[in-house]
């Protein structure tokens, strides 16, 4: 009985251990354009102004909007990717278990391009031209 308790003692100490260890992963995605200063969305979720970072939870494709005065608006899927740490069973142990915080950042960057402006006059003559084409097919 003596040593049945010991055991039992020994593994809630354990237990208790494991628990209190602050072993976990921070997970970071920064997206950067050029030119910077641009509103970067990630799925419905506006995360400021480019350079911008964002916390995430779980790896996979997220889409993101880019949007620029004077450029065209973007939008992108990045695939946050699994690093080899976080594939199991070897997560278990980083995100329990390792003393202190493992670092997971992820950079994207994303060239713009200007915005191009049609002038009216052609926008009408281009208008017209799928008004005749229309109608011939008709």
């Amino acid at each position: 009985m003596n040593d049945r308790i010991r055991k039992l003692v020994t593994a809630m100490l354990a237990f208790g251990a494991i628990a209190i260890v602050p072993g976990c992963v921070h997970r970071r995605a920064t997206i950067r354009t050029d030119p910077p200063g641009a509103m970067i969305t990630v799925g419905e979720r506006e995360i400021g102004y480019s350079p911008a970072s964002f916390d995430f939870t779980w790896y996979g494709t997220e889409e993101v909007t880019i949007r620029r005065d004077g450029y065209e608006m973007e939008s992108h899927y990045i695939k946050l990717r699994r690093p080899w740490y976080q594939i199991p069973p070897l997560d278990f142990v980083t995100d329990n278990l390792l003393p202190g915080r493992v670092q997971d950042r992820q950079e994207f960057n994303f060239q713009l391009h200007p915005r191009v402006v049609v002038p009216g006059t052609e926008l009408l003559e281009r208008g017209n031209a799928l008004r005749s084409e229309a109608e011939i097919g008709q």
